[in-house]
């Protein structure tokens, strides 16, 4: 890497904070620098997120031209010698100490971590195995209801291709995937996405609601809502209305509803392999604060579904504090609702569990952790 790109790439990284993270950074660099090629900007991407997936071997007090020079050179021996890494070095290096309080640390997973990620796509319904034809260099995962979901492994740049202006797909990681085709929503049913963000689940609900029905999408800020709204438009997606809601016992509108989808704010750490700066800024108060958020976010939205109605939540996370610790907290608290036992839609042959953990090493996506109940009448 020459100079220039070098000091680009050291620019962002040190731009980076907790408030601003170091994707947000880049994506600002790039548009300044209009000049770069796209291997030029490619190439400044790997390594700003290779310091940060190898900070664990890093010497905090070198020069930082060192520090990318030297987290290049471990990405590039991890993809063409990863067992050259032994199982304690991953594990002793890969994550923070405090996390061995919040979940089990495996060395599949800190491998899985380490890795690149993999770009998956959502096809309209019924319209993957047609939309690899057209993209080329897509792998589509399996039949049935995978047949939608592409694992693109080419080199175009996606949000250029008409296919994506015209609505045909969506970036979507492969376990949000999964969240949607858990929750099975019905033509014609009502449903709320609690805590919608940029509207991703909210456009898979509507893909399988067929457009019909209503979905209330609601999120505490509104340039969320608004960026979905255009989302929503490019996917041809009308059958839903926004509101503002933070959480309280106050809700956005008094509809009963025959589900309710809390994809909670969390602590993220299923999203360590393509947010690898997050390790290292994420702590353990962070969990803790972030569980008794998720905990009355769900006895508050508890009231919205109607008896007989389904309750699921979310979290791309796998901190007890935030799984298992909330779950038992929203039993104690709301009676009324009785667990349901999931299939996971990614793995069809295993049986029905009383909650999901989607994990990276299985399936290639983000750490998802899902829970479902039904309202009593």
């Amino acid at each position: 890497m020459d100079d220039k790109l070098l000091s680009l790439v050291s620019e962002v990284i040190q731009r980076s904070t907790r408030q601003r993270w170091a994707d947000a950074v880049l994506r600002d660099l790039l548009k300044r620098h209009g000049g770069l090629s796209r291997n030029q900007s490619a190439a400044i991407s790997r390594a700003v997120f290779s310091y940060y997936r190898w900070f664990g071997w890093l010497e905090p007090s070198g020069q930082m031209d060192e520090q990318i020079d030297r987290a290049k050179a471990l990405a590039e021996r991890f993809a063409q010698q990863p067992a050259s890494f032994s199982d304690d070095e991953l594990v002793a290096r890969g994550v923070p100490r405090w996390l061995k309080e919040e979940t089990e640390i495996s060395p599949q997973w800190i491998r899985a971590l380490q890795a690149e990620p993999r770009l998956w796509l959502r096809a309209r319904r019924g319209q993957g195995k047609a939309l690899a034809e057209k993209l080329g260099d897509s792998h589509v995962l399996g039949e049935g209801l995978l047949s939608d979901i592409l694992e693109y492994r080419g080199g175009k740049d996606l949000f250029r291709t008409r296919e994506f202006h015209v609505g045909e797909f969506e970036l979507q990681d492969l376990s949000s995937q999964a969240v949607g085709f858990v929750c099975a929503p019905l033509s014609g049913e009502t449903w709320w996405d609690a805590c919608a963000g940029e509207g991703g689940k909210t456009l898979h609900l509507s893909d399988l609601m067929e457009n019909k029905g209503l979905i209330w999408a609601t999120d505490r800020v509104a340039w969320r809502l608004e960026k979905f709204k255009r989302r929503a438009a490019r996917a041809r997606a009308f059958n839903y209305r926004t509101g503002i809601w933070e959480g309280g016992p106050k809700l956005a509108t008094k509809t009963k509803f025959d589900g309710v989808l809390v994809d909670a704010p969390c602590s993220g750490i299923g999203t360590w392999q393509r947010n690898p700066q997050a390790r290292w800024t994420t702590t353990l108060e962070d969990v803790k604060e972030l569980s008794k958020v998720q905990e009355q976010i769900l006895v508050n939205v508890g009231p919205a579904v109607k008896p007989g109605g389904k309750l699921f939540y979310a979290v791309c996370t796998s901190a007890r504090s935030e799984t298992d610790g909330v779950v038992d907290a929203f039993e104690r608290q709301c009676p009324e609702f009785k667990r349901l036992e999931l299939r996971d839609p990614l793995a069809a042959s295993l049986g029905p569990e009383r909650q999901l953990y989607l994990r990276p090493q299985r399936f290639g996506g983000n750490g998802m952790f899902i829970a479902a109940w039904r309202r009593g009448g």
